[in-house]
């Protein structure tokens, strides 16, 4: 049985009910999975205190289980990063831990790729995905499917559907990516990963349509964007309107990076803070290829 360790990396758990929700939907699906000791702790707004935290994340990385899904995003990974033991980590994924996640968890993924050029897996977290109530949704289909094909190795390619104008796209390239957010805020840290001839894919939650905007055009000027061969959105969600945007949106934010910008940015990918959501080999080598509004990103 594939051991999974749910473990609290980042912002606090106020209701323990949606973890064990989650560890028992995992277990029904046929996971032996466990919940950290320490993923219910409670400091401020994080799920314990920084040394707290850091030692959950080294025994996870110690004890090796083959998936360690963080329990949710919230805010905290960046506090650690400095003192991650980053051979540790890189030796749990040799080990065959596959790190889980999305939202804070890109700070720690984009370490794992700057220290250890390793892949984890940019997707579902436990409480917020397996452990959602049936009266919110509950579980998502193709969340639950897509995930257990990737853990599983089956998973090969997903695809989603863009806006028209892509037609003929082909390139390969590693994928990495993560939350707007937290990638922008490693920039000039010895933790960002230097990606050439990438395929980037970005989400963001509670961000207005300018500071979305913002923090493209900051990685469009720092030559980021420029480096890449293709840029994947994914959902830009929960941004509350102002009376002062007069129909500025995240449309127009990305339509106005598209006109400064040369390198492709295709919307629509399935990812982000919403119930469906793909999982994605952060750190993978891919092949992308668009057939007139049909993407594919294999590897």
């Amino acid at each position: 049985m594939t051991r999974l360790c749910l473990f609290s990396p980042s912002g606090v758990t106020l209701d323990a009910a949606p973890l064990r929700r989650a560890r028992e939907r995992l277990r029904a699906m046929g996971f032996d999975a466990v919940i950290d000791a320490a993923a219910l702790k409670r400091h401020q707004r994080f799920a314990g205190d920084d040394d707290t935290r850091l030692e959950a994340l080294h025994r996870v990385a110690r004890q090796a289980p083959s998936i360690a899904m963080a329990v949710r995003g919230g805010y905290g990974l960046t506090r650690l990063l400095d003192r991650i033991d980053w051979a540790l980590m890189r030796r749990s994924v040799e080990q065959g831990t596959r790190w889980v996640g999305l939202s804070d968890l890109t700070a720690l993924q984009l370490g794992l790729l700057t220290h250890g050029r390793c892949t984890s897996w940019a997707g579902p977290t436990g409480s917020e995905d397996f452990g959602r109530s049936d009266e919110a949704g509950g579980l998502d289909d193709v969340t639950v499917a897509c995930f257990r094909e990737a853990m599983s190795g089956e998973l090969e390619a997903v695809g989603f559907r863009t806006e028209a104008g892509h037609d003929g796209l082909e390139c390969r390239g590693v994928l990495w990516g993560g939350n707007l957010t937290v990638l922008v805020s490693l920039l000039g840290t010895p933790h960002w990963p230097r990606i050439r001839g990438g395929v980037l894919f970005l989400e963001d939650v509670n961000e207005q349509p300018y500071r979305v905007e913002r923090m493209l055009l900051q990685l469009h000027q720092a030559g980021v964007l420029g480096a890449q061969k293709a840029v994947l959105l994914g959902h830009f969600t929960v941004h509350g309107k102002s009376p002062l945007d007069r129909g500025y949106s995240i449309r127009a934010a990305v339509s106005h990076v598209r006109s400064v910008c040369t390198t492709p940015l295709l919307t629509g990918l399935p990812f982000g803070h919403v119930p469906t959501k793909l999982s994605l080999p952060v750190g993978a080598r891919v092949r992308l290829a668009v057939q007139e509004r049909d993407v594919l990103v294999g590897w």
